[in-house]
């Protein structure tokens, strides 16, 4: 005679099959939910890490173009100094030789301007000159030197831009 299967024991293992298949669910539930929320977290991380690199390449542009004006008075007494005693100009080259290293190695680049077509994203004309050796519209002689910062612009060259007068009169004459 074989034993008879309890009822009560058949009843307790599908309630205890229902649970447990229950708390898979409920485990997996949670396992998904804490993988988004890891990834929320690093998302979170790189957003202010970027935020955090944003302030501080604002703050270093503002110091240096704060010292964009000692780059200046240094070029202005080299080209003082050039007629007068060779050894003050040696000492101001050597001074201005390692801001602009400091200032380059920092990410500033000086913005050339000179010979190259008037862009007034980095060039701020301060002189039309009228002339025939140039082309129409190009940087003839730059009076401040610009610089950018990480592809920024931080300050635009003064420049002289070329107004040829024998290109306007050939225009004038096509229409």
């Amino acid at each position: 005679m074989s034993p008879k299967p309890d009822k009560k024991l058949e009843k307790k293992i599908v309630e205890l099959e229902k649970a447990l298949e229950n708390e898979k669910k409920q485990s997996q539930k949670y396992l998904n939910q804490l993988k988004y929320a890891k990834a929320d977290l690093e998302n979170l991380q790189k957003q202010s890490q970027k935020r955090i690199n944003d302030v501080i390449s604002r703050a270093n542009g503002r110091l240096l173009l704060q010292l964009l004006p000692i780059v200046d008075e240094i070029s202005m007494a080299v080209n003082t100094a050039e007629n007068t005693n060779g050894n003050i100009l040696d000492g101001v080259m050597m001074v201005k030789g390692k801001l602009l290293k400091l200032l380059d190695f920092e990410g500033v680049q000086a913005i050339e301007a000179v010979g190259r077509p008037f862009d007034p994203r980095y060039h701020e004309a301060v002189f039309e000159v009228e002339t025939k050796d140039h082309p129409n519209g190009c940087v003839i002689d730059e009076i401040r030197s610009g610089y950018t910062y990480n592809d920024r612009i931080l300050r635009a060259s003064m420049v002289k831009v070329a107004r040829n007068t024998s290109s306007e009169s050939e225009d004038d004459e096509d229409e």
